[in-house]
């Protein structure tokens, strides 16, 4: 990996653990902790944890890395416990009316960004124990950037069937800092490339478009939100510690982030009770 790109790399790992930690401004622009609370739910009600990974290695050398050996146990902790893992489109399926509901205490597995340690780390447990994921992508770094998977890579785990690849907009970009940055016009202009274009490239190298966004970052806001819609797109999801529930914002669904201190019972505190 050359200078500018470790550079980049980490720059994102650290902007989007912050965005998890603290509210990241004011008035239209929403994530995690400006929503928390927001989707509170009554006992009984069908609630189900969608977790996020970014990297895997031997030692966690950043904030979004989280061991290897990390990721192992807390997949023996969901198969000893009896959580079933299903797929994300089960679950998106249920929340629109279109599907049955899922098993009680279900958890989904996501990755974001396309690290090439989703192939080399995250595949063979993936394979081992026989769980669904979903990954969100953002394509201009496939086959270009060195800390991505390339095209043939997501062939490949896409042949497994067990990976479903969707939509982190096109480069990546901090829908708050373009927003100051830009006029209105442009601003629109320069979200609904990040959306459509996205969707298309997918599109065109895995035969399927996109239909699932995860927000760069956490961050999205409401004009951003009804782009991602014209565009195709029927779920968006953030960051929140909290569980997904019927009759929240499709557009902003919670995802807990999955750092490498996550073991024991501070995993289980990610997840939703025991199943009975």
């Amino acid at each position: 990996m050359t200078p500018a790109a470790r550079s980049h790399c980490l720059s994102l790992c650290r902007v989007a653990l912050l965005v998890l930690t603290f509210a990241i401004g004011s008035g239209l622009f929403r994530n995690s902790a400006t929503l928390a609370g927001a989707e509170q739910h009554a006992p009984g009600t069908p609630a189900f944890t969608i977790l996020v990974y970014h990297r895997f290695g031997a030692a966690a050398s950043n904030e979004m890395t989280i061991r290897t050996s990390t990721f192992r146990s807390q997949l023996e902790y969901l198969k000893a416990h009896h959580y079933p893992v299903v797929p994300l489109r089960d679950v998106i399926a249920y929340l629109r009316g279109k599907g049955p509901q899922p098993p009680a205490s279900a958890v989904v597995i996501t990755a974001d960004d396309g690290h090439r340690s989703v192939r080399t780390d995250m595949l063979p447990l993936v394979k081992e124990f026989g769980v669904p994921v979903t990954l969100f992508i953002y394509p201009s770094a496939i086959s270009n950037a060195s800390y991505a998977m390339t095209w043939a890579d997501l062939d490949g785990l896409r042949a497994t069937r067990l990976f479903d690849v969707e939509s982190h907009t096109y480069w990546h970009p901090n829908f708050k800092i373009e927003r100051r940055r830009l006029a209105p016009e442009p601003f629109r202009e320069l979200s609904t490339k990040q959306l459509c274009r996205a969707r298309t490239v997918l599109g065109e190298k895995t035969g399927r478009a996109p239909d699932l966004v995860a927000w760069p970052f956490g961050i999205y806001d409401e004009e951003v939100a009804g782009i991602a819609q014209q565009c195709g797109y029927v779920a968006a999801f953030t960051l929140g510690a909290r569980p997904v529930v019927s009759g929240g914002n499709m557009m902003a669904l919670p995802r807990y982030l999955v750092t490498d201190g996550a073991v024991g019972k501070r995993f289980a505190a990610l997840l939703p009770p025991e199943p009975k």
